[in-house]
């Protein structure tokens, strides 16, 4: 009858908190009245803004906003333009192609798009990974990337995935870009020694440097290594105090100092086009040049579904066999890059992420009826596009124009183009990529990253930058369940008002209980009615970490409960939440609840008068 009363703990003040119910009178609707809802929401002009930003600020458009958006997409496209024929080589194919990829996606962000400052076209990171699953360097297979990496960017706006993307930890993202970077640098010194060799991995690209470094052409070299400093030196110019306008600056003074910025962001074009004019007026095979590219605007038409090799037509389901793993890889990068940009140019505004995917998933779907090759935002030209003064998206425009502008009438001069410099506009790019000055700030928040920050880095560097990115990911996910399967439990002992003895051992988990947990919490407990409570004392277990409960852990904390009860030592639950108490309550019929610290001392009664009569029948027994 005492264990019963002690049993009863549990229940004591059900009466005063009274039961859960269930609303009978619940109102229900009818699926009609559910769609008509959904309806109605989904054509409010809420969501028409939310999901067609530009209706938020074209009505408020003016001439100041004209202005700004002007200027900046001018300069962004002095920028992309000589990226994006550099960028299609890194990708392996011909130059055309990186123009291709630099206009549509400025005009379809202009309507979509949430955030003024990003630019959408090919980045560095994307073309090596196009180049990684683009099977013989065919271009078919790029633009079928594209296409299918915008349905499923589109797909997983729709389906609300974006939260996926939290699993890619900063470290990792840290390890991958500065691993990219590298790799992407060094395919590049091919160019910039003016060698031609073929390389997969950063080893072996300066492998063969090192083979080849004899057949060095020294006018390559010198007028790469001269566009390399050049465009650093440049770079630093517009950090300079001449180039910020004051407010007491007279016009000419003003005008003067946007000059010297304008040149100062537009650098890659300005050091392409002296390169240029230096090949022309030099010797034919002076320098390796770019060579003929294909002139004219692309063919607005389906993107490729189909291709041939040596004769032999390779279908849609074979081509998607060849890509692989790039069909899911090369969209979680892009949406990766594309949300972390615009995150960092937010300006303190919260990011809709969804709509930002719903953006980049149509840049990439429209892209590619323009042979264009997976696109997402450019961090390098995001900045120069804030820093250029931009006030809207529709400084996308003016980029796009000035592409279709120079693949229509510029293309036959591109052909100049000296390679060296295209390299040194890929690496100057890059290099500041690498993200070294992270690696301290993360050692310091928590040590522990550096395991997740350098497992990437070191294996998108020697092996695969899609394993890297897995490895990466795993790291991260093994530290996070090894904490929920192994949290920390905190005991300690509780003394009597007197403090003549110990009142009871007071154990606390520091996380939920589900069942990854329940075996350490388990054994911890055990652990602590054996040693600190010496098998007698009470045990109280604090629950108010525990957010929810499983089966499985509640079959464990019911052998718990059999475990103490067979060495007859009082357990006792507190701080437990009505969710927790119902999986306990579940499946273990004699649990102790306590609710207050008052039924904490009566179970610590109950449990002193249960001791005397044991130890009255154990007496009994011997005698």
């Amino acid at each position: 009858m005492t264990e019963k009363k002690l049993a009863s703990l549990g229940k004591a003040e059900e009466g005063k908190s009274g039961k859960l119910t269930m609303n009978q009178n619940s109102n229900t609707r009818s699926v009609s009245d559910i769609v008509q809802a959904r309806a109605r929401k989904f054509f409010s002009k809420k969501t028409l803004h939310q999901r067609l930003p530009i209706t938020q600020w074209l009505p408020k458009y003016n001439l100041e906003s004209l202005e700004g958006d002007m200027v900046a997409g001018l300069t962004v496209g002095l920028t992309v333009i000589p990226q994006g024929i550099a960028y299609a080589l890194v990708a392996g194919l011909t130059p055309n192609y990186g123009l291709y990829s630099a206009f549509m996606g400025c005009f379809v962000y202009m309507f979509l798009g949430s955030c003024k400052d990003i630019t959408i076209g090919p980045t560095a990171i994307m073309s090596i990974m196009t180049h990684e699953y683009s099977v013989d360097k065919n271009p078919d297979y790029a633009i079928l990337l594209c296409f299918l990496s915008g349905i499923i960017i589109f797909a997983a706006a729709v389906c609300n995935l974006g939260f996926l993307i939290t699993f890619i930890s900063k470290p990792v993202i840290a390890g991958f870009t500065s691993a990219a970077a590298i790799s992407i640098a060094s395919s590049q010194l091919k160019g910039l020694f003016g060698l031609s060799y073929q390389s997969e991995s950063v080893i072996e690209a300066f492998s063969k440097l090192f083979e080849n470094i004899g057949d060095t052409r020294w006018q390559d070299l010198t007028l790469g290594l001269c566009s390399i400093v050049v465009l650093l030196l440049m770079r630093k110019l517009k950090d300079l105090k001449i180039t910020k306008v004051q407010p007491d600056d007279s016009t000419y003074v003003r005008i003067g100092r946007k000059m010297l910025f304008l040149i100062s962001v537009g650098r890659n074009a300005i050091v392409v086009i002296v390169a240029g004019i230096i090949a022309f007026a030099a010797k034919s095979d002076t320098f390796t040049l770019t060579g003929d590219i294909e002139a004219g605007l692309p063919a607005f038409k389906a993107p490729p579904f189909s291709t041939w090799d040596n004769g032999t037509e390779i279908y849609f389901s074979e081509m998607v066999s060849n890509v692989g793993a790039g069909i899911i890889i090369i969209p979680l990068i892009s949406i990766l890059e594309s949300i972390a940009i615009a995150s960092a140019f937010a300006g303190g505004k919260t990011i809709d992420a969804t709509q930002e995917m719903y953006a980049l998933g149509m840049c990439n779907i429209l892209g590619a009826f323009v042979q264009s090759i997976p696109v997402t935002g450019s961090f390098s030209r995001t900045a120069v596009n804030s820093t250029s003064g931009v006030k809207t998206p529709a400084g996308g425009i003016v980029t796009g124009l000035l592409v279709v502008l120079a693949l229509a009438f510029l293309t036959p001069y591109f052909k100049y183009i000296p390679k060296a410099t295209l390299s040194a506009v890929i690496i100057c790019a890059v290099i500041f990529m690498v993200e070294y000055e992270t690696v301290r700030p993360i050692w310091k928040a928590r040590q522990l990253d550096q395991i997740p920050l350098w497992g990437t880095f070191l294996t998108c560097l020697f092996w695969k930058l899609e394993f890297g990115i897995l490895v990466g990911v795993g790291i991260n996910l093994a530290i996070l369940l090894y904490g929920v399967a192994r949290p920390k439990v905190n005991v300690s002992t509780v003394l009597r008002k007197d403090e003549s003895g110990p009142h009871y051992v007071l154990v606390e988990p520091r996380s939920g209980l589900f069942f990854p947990s329940v075996d350490h919490i388990r054994g911890q407990v055990t652990k602590a009615g054996v040693g600190p409570a010496e098998s007698s004392v009470m045990v109280v277990v604090d629950c108010k970490h525990f957010t929810g409960i499983d089966y499985t852990a509640t079959k464990g904390m019911k052998s718990l409960c059999q475990d103490f009860e067979r060495r007859h030592q009082p357990l006792v639950f507190t701080n437990v939440t009505p969710g927790v108490e119902r999986g306990l309550c579940s499946l273990i019929d004699d649990i102790v609840i306590a609710r207050s610290s008052d039924q904490i001392d009566a179970a610590y009664k109950i449990c002193q008068h249960l001791q005397l009569l044991n130890r009255y029948a154990v007496s009994s027994k011997h005698s």
